[in-house]
């Protein structure tokens, strides 16, 4: 641990599905706990929680007010309420870069009294808890407003123009009226760059009718045509999120499409492209084909990192040219996390992906840690740069909630998980102005944690039940399910002898060769006595005395005028074969077989037996369903009480046989 992490009490902000809460504890060995001093709300209503940037202020929402409070600088000190804000159906809470302001979203509705619809984005002034500001702003996703560093400047988009707002004679005249206007088109975005005052700002446009879309920077306020800093164009953009580095110098654009007309992607297209306030503008090469997961500046402003690809996807390391300094290689991982000093970084593979983790030392390009963190939806660096916690929230997932916080090197230092019942909502850490914390210095030494309370998946091949038993040396077979119908043999269940049985023909087959004209010599005479039916006799009647085969070359003769085409040599070859099997399976009982092959008694006896058996299944799947107080149909329980007069006649048809 670096020696100012000891100074400052690190604290977490919980929200669950009970109360809202801060916890902190008393060093890394320490475990993680709410205090006395500090506060908690119990509240099942809560949707937001937010720190400040500089970690002065915490503010929670509760389903009827926004509480604003004050972080007491002493550790063991309350954190007072300065301020409490009527706004009870608050969705997102945002802090303004120096804490001054709080601005509040919740969802656009109209009522009776007021169809146009009332204003949804709010800003308060955080000291006094004054509304400030309010608009109409129907976006929910893109509906952050931008501000300037020294919140000199507020700036947001409403229905695709720009509107700018300066404070620098207070918030109460500057609110007042806008300042400057730039956009007009619908799907227009805004953001303002970080560090320079006053601010580089980029401003895109989407393309219409075959048109590219474009994304320019200005540098306030020099906001006309002729008056941009740079200007880049690119087809096949349906969305852009704009990232800017720490220093406001550089621009990230990720565009998307939201379908890929190609087909080769579910997730549309994606492209990344790099604009400098130098004016300098280009695309960032991607080596492989497939979405781009993700993309992120260090915080050191000089490089960034590009995830991209189809699984297992790659991942890059580019300084500021869009050159490529350093490749990360190939696997399972779909996120990037720089820590706060930008010495470390986290390759994950989150969501769908089984959660296997990474860490890197930047400067030294070596990897310091494999670890998994499975059901992984919340990831973020503590201000010290050595710890992580990941967490697994609702309503992503609604089992096994809980968070852990973790070294650099791999060690759990903490793990707490959510009761039966109780669900956690969101984990966030307490923010701290820079150089709070002293940058850490990397090693590969391996930090003390503690053991995972919780179950390790088996890393062990899965082996079939059948295969284990045979490794245990017994029979499989012996474990097969018996029948379980009364008085019905196995075969007759639907044991495997059940197919064979349905697919037996039902009737004798005539020589095909014979009745299609063909060669009969080719057919096989064995089965004559089988197949043979008097004429004008009945296809059911048994026969005693045998049929009289005629010799192959009166029956060629007779079968001639009928010959139109000779059969195929493998149709012939395939009655053959058919008639040498009847006559195999049946080789010394004529009448038996006539019987078989013209489905007589026994087959029709069987169907009954069949029948009845089914009938006395299906009774005792109901009987079981009655006796676990499901409630009956009044035919399935006559069916019930027939259940005697199936068995007595499965009794007879047995007997009969």
């Amino acid at each position: 641990m670096a020696a100012a992490a000891d100074l400052v009490v690190p604290t977490l902000a919980i929200r669950s599905s009970v109360a809202v809460e801060l916890w902190s504890s008393a060093g890394s060995k320490q475990p993680y706990e709410h205090k006395a001093h500090l506060p908690r709300e119990e509240t099942k209503s809560s949707r937001s929680i937010c720190f400040s940037p500089d970690g002065r202020y915490f503010a929670y929402s509760n389903g009827q007010t926004v509480k604003v409070l004050e972080a007491s600088r002493d550790s063991a000190a309350s954190w007072p309420v300065i301020a409490t804000l009527p706004r009870p159906k608050a969705f997102y809470l945002n802090f303004s870069p120096r804490g001054r302001y709080l601005c509040t979203w919740e969802n656009y509705t109209i009522t009776k009294d007021r169809p146009e619809g009332s204003p949804n984005l709010l800003v308060y002034e955080v000291a006094t808890g004054d509304e400030v500001f309010a608009i109409v702003q129907k976006n929910q996703t893109d509906w952050q407003p931008s501000w300037s560093s020294d919140e000199s400047i507020f700036a947001l988009v409403v229905g695709g123009e720009a509107l700018f707002y300066d404070l620098g004679e207070g918030a109460e005249k500057g609110f007042a009226s806008t300042s400057r206007k730039i956009g007009g088109s619908r799907g227009g975005m805004l953001s303002l760059g970080p560090g320079n005052c006053p601010p580089f700002l980029a401003f895109y446009t989407p393309g219409a009718k075959g048109a590219p879309s474009m994304c320019k920077l200005y540098k306030y306020p020099a906001l006309g045509q002729n008056q941009t800093v740079a200007c880049k164009s690119f087809f096949q953009a349906d969305r852009v999120e704009m990232l800017w580095n720490k220093r406001g110098s550089g621009l990230l654009l990720l565009t998307s499409t939201e379908v890929d007309k190609s087909g080769a992607s579910y997730y549309g297209n994606q492209a990344v492209h790099f604009m400098a306030t130098k004016g300098d503008t280009c695309s960032v090469p991607l080596s492989k084909e497939g979405p781009v997961h993700c993309v992120k500046w260090s915080p050191k402003a000089n490089e960034f990192v590009v995830v991209y690809g189809f699984m297992p996807s790659k991942a890059a390391l580019y300084n500021l040219k869009c050159d490529v300094v350093f490749d990360f290689g190939e696997g399972p991982r779909n996120c990037a996390y720089f820590n706060p000093f930008g010495t470390l970084i986290v390759l994950a593979g989150f969501g769908n992906l089984p959660g296997a983790v990474e860490v890197w030392d930047v400067a030294k390009r070596e990897k310091l840690a494999n670890l998994k963190c499975a059901d992984t939806t919340v990831f973020e660096w503590h201000p010290n740069g050595e710890w992580f916690i990941t967490a697994t929230t609702a309503p992503r997932l609604r089992i096994s909630n809980g968070f852990k916080v973790y070294h650099y090197s791999g060690a759990l230092l903490h793990e707490t998980m959510w009761p039966q019942g109780q669900e956690l909502l969101g984990i966030e850490w307490q923010q701290f102005p820079d150089k709070t914390f002293s940058e850490p210095k990397i090693t590969k030494a391996k930090h003390e944690g503690i053991k995972s309370s919780q179950p390790e998946a088996s890393k062990k091949a899965y082996t079939p039940p059948h295969l284990r038993l045979l490794k245990e040396g017994k029979n499989p077979e012996q474990y097969l399910p018996q029948p379980s119908i009364p008085g019905l043999a196995p075969a007759a269940a639907g044991g495997p002898n059940k197919k064979r049985n349905k697919n037996k023909p039902r009737g004798a087959k005539k020589d095909v060769n014979v009745v299609n004209g063909g060669d009969a010599d080719s057919a096989s005479t064995d089965v004559a006595p089988a197949a043979a039916v008097p004429p004008g006799g009945a296809p059911g009647a048994q026969q005693t005395p045998p049929v009289t085969v005629p010799e192959a070359g009166q029956e060629q003769r007779k079968q001639q005028p009928q010959q139109n085409t000779p059969r195929p040599r493998y149709q012939q070859e395939n009655a053959a074969d058919q008639s040498r099997n009847q006559a195999h399976q049946h080789p010394h009982s004529p009448a038996q077989g006539q019987g078989q092959a013209n489905g007589q008694n026994i087959s029709e006896k069987e169907r009954k037996i069949r029948g009845v058996a089914k009938k006395l299944s299906d009774i005792k799947k109901l009987k079981l369903r009655l006796s676990q107080g499901e409630s009956l149909e009044l035919n399935q329980v006559n069916k019930i009480n027939m259940e005697a007069r199936y068995l007595d006649e499965l009794k007879a048809l047995k007997l009969s046989a």
